[in-house]
């Protein structure tokens, strides 16, 4: 069933229109400001059109922030000095709504949908928290492979279906959030597995370790990959192997949007190496991404390049949850209203000279 699901939504996923994108670089062109003077976000105006299909693009208004927590086995390693069990802790506070990513979200008028895919330890029943438990945790992957494939590929339907719960309900845009103690950790082996990249290169301190932590934590990705030599041509088998439950739901909640032709604005270093997964999957997903921040992780900067996005803004983040995507949406929303509501240099009777 979930398989089937994975195909089925992979097999959707079109491309952008490139008459649209013509249309909307034309109108770029002809709107009362220097050309290019608008930076990003006239590009991000014109790949809106082309997810679209028109010209100028609807302004997507209604926004839904899916965040995803799980638990990670790699934990017993010490590569964070933060216990699992704030993985809970979080999930109850975004549930009632205490969060960084709760604030802003309201900020921008999104929504926030709480999906626990794959949270180790138990908790009271909660109204905020969507129960789609795929297992307790993943297991330690510098020892064994994180997930089986089953598990990775039921984790990837959680994503896909909460997209379409989300778009059905009139979402117009999906924003990439998520909760997980230890998940920069297979982020970062994600990351160095698909692109490539040496994984000092795209391995960072996450919740704030030291020089001495940081040399650990990159020994501990470097053996995972030794163990498992995870095969990116197979996105399914490295994220069974290094990944985590979040990582796999993010990857389908991406394919998700694609599928339905709605725009994704990622968030920090755990949604690009999520997206990493969908694009391999699916490659024509990549012109559904939208960067929202660069963040402080090294692997952002690695896992954007192999994507071909530029972060609409960094603000030095590193706290995750879907807090940079959040803050990104106001600038999404305007590449849009720039195109269908600024002035032609016709309109206003403005020689272009």
């Amino acid at each position: 069933m979930s398989e089937q699901l994975i195909a089925d939504t992979v097999t959707a996923i079109a491309a952008t229109s490139q008459r649209a994108v013509a249309a909307a670089e034309a109108r770029q062109a002809s709107l009362t400001k220097p050309a290019g003077s608008l930076g990003l976000l006239e590009r991000i105006g014109i790949q809106l059109a082309g997810i679209a299909r028109v010209c100028p693009p609807p302004v997507p208004e209604r926004a839904v922030v899916g965040v995803f927590a799980g638990d990670h086995g790699v934990c017993a390693q010490g590569v964070t000095p933060w216990p699992q069990e704030v993985t809970v802790a979080m999930l109850l506070n975004m549930a009632a709504g205490g969060a960084a990513i709760n604030v802003l979200a309201a900020q921008a008028g999104a929504e926030v949908v709480v999906t626990d895919v794959g949270v180790k330890l138990d908790y009271p029943p909660t109204d905020g928290v969507r129960g789609r438990n795929v297992a307790r945790g993943t297991r330690d992957l510098s020892v064994e492979a994180a997930m089986t494939r089953d598990e990775a590929i039921a984790a990837l339907a959680v994503g896909i279906d909460t997209a379409n719960e989300a778009l059905d309900g009139g979402a117009q845009v999906l924003l990439t959030g998520e909760m997980g103690i230890g998940n920069t950790t297979a982020s970062s082996a994600l990351i160095a597995a698909i692109t490539g990249a040496g994984v000092a290169a795209v391995t960072g301190r996450g919740t704030g370790i030291d020089n001495e932590a940081l040399a650990g934590k990159i020994a501990v990705i470097e053996r995972a990959l030794a163990l498992h030599r995870p095969d990116p041509s197979d996105p399914v088998g490295v994220l069974a192997a290094v990944g985590g439950l979040e990582q796999a739901a993010i990857a389908g909640f991406i394919l998700g949007a694609a599928a339905r032709r709605v725009p994704v604005i990622l968030d920090g270093v755990i949604a690009c190496a999520s997206a990493c997964i969908a694009v391999s999957l699916a490659p024509e997903a990549r012109g559904y991404l939208i960067a929202g921040h660069a963040g402080a992780e090294p692997g952002i900067t690695e896992a954007l390049s192999w994507l071909g996005l530029d972060a609409l803004v960094d603000l030095g983040l590193r706290l995750g949850e879907g807090t940079g995507a959040a803050l990104a949406l106001p600038m999404v929303q305007a590449s849009a209203r720039i195109l269908r509501d600024m002035a032609t240099f016709d309109d206003a009777n403005i020689s272009a000279g």
